[in-house]
């Protein structure tokens, strides 16, 4: 396979990968203990459990079961999404704010009726964004770093047969491959900040929903949808390689800050226990 003979692991792959891997799992629990700390009495663990089996439903079961479908399967709808970027990127960012965000509304609405305090709405968000991060990116760094260290040796013939790359699955493989020997100090920093503000996100966004639901304004589901439509809307568009990488950055980091302002005002407007 002579696409991975030239791949060569950088000398800060390995290192970068290992403190990233470490990062990674730092954040959720750095949030939770954080806040767990400061409203040790107002909050509930089942409110973090309950955000991070929603995540895990509404994200990683759902939705990904309406993807096989319209993206994954061979069909006509799958066709049209994927041979229209316009399609593509209008479906993806839809879906995941419906999912996500009726997710919420559904959880904090019908299930989590006890102990409904803003102070729980901040610790349900750190559970759906800590799964996100412990579920989805850090089995991806773990990936690549299992990668750099097989290539890092410089055979790469071994490295094909332990990672069990074939020639049918070659193709598939490479990108990861590629992206384990560019990883470095600065994709470090950049995927950090990323799971920062991604926090940042979900837990501006469970506040936003919670208002919604304990003051009876179904207009903060449709607010919440919108913002997360808007915030995915650059990195659909990146994936099509429509806009750069730094142009994703700048437009994320721009809707965390209107989702959080947002979300502050609302989380200073709100009594607190309703129930």
């Amino acid at each position: 396979m002579k696409e991975f003979e030239n791949i060569i692991i950088g000398k800060s792959s390995i290192p970068s990968l290992v403190i990233t891997i470490i990062l990674m799992v730092a954040i959720p629990v750095i949030f939770f203990l954080y806040w767990r700390r400061k409203y040790k009495q107002q909050t509930r663990i089942s409110w973090l459990i309950a955000g991070a089996l929603g995540f895990l439903i509404t994200a990683r079961v759902l939705e990904l079961g309406v993807h096989y479908f319209c993206i994954i399967a061979e069909n006509p709808v799958s066709r049209f999404i994927n041979g229209h970027t316009a399609a593509f990127v209008l479906y993806g960012v839809t879906m995941a704010g419906v999912f996500e965000e009726c997710g919420r509304y559904v959880i904090l609405k019908y299930i989590l009726k006890k102990n409904r305090r803003k102070e729980n709405a901040v610790l349900y968000g750190i559970g759906h964004g800590g799964i996100e991060i412990l579920a989805v990116v850090l089995p991806m760094i773990i990936t690549y770093l299992a990668i750099a260290v097989q290539f890092s040796s410089g055979n790469t013939e071994n490295a094909l047969s332990a990672l069990k790359i074939t020639e049918e699955t070659a193709a598939a493989a490479l990108p990861s491959v590629q992206a384990a020997a560019a990883f470095d100090y600065a994709m470090m920093a950049m995927n950090v900040i990323e799971r920062l503000l991604a926090m940042l996100m979900h837990i501006g966004l469970t506040v936003i929903v919670y208002y919604g639901v304990i003051n009876a304004k179904k207009a903060c589901l449709l607010l919440a949808i919108l913002l997360h439509m808007l915030a995915d809307t650059f990195p659909a568009l990146y994936q099509r390689g429509v806009v750069p990488l730094w142009a994703v950055e700048v437009w994320v980091a721009f809707w965390i800050v209107v989702v959080v302002s947002i979300a502050v005002k609302l989380y200073r407007k709100e009594a607190g226990q309703t129930s």
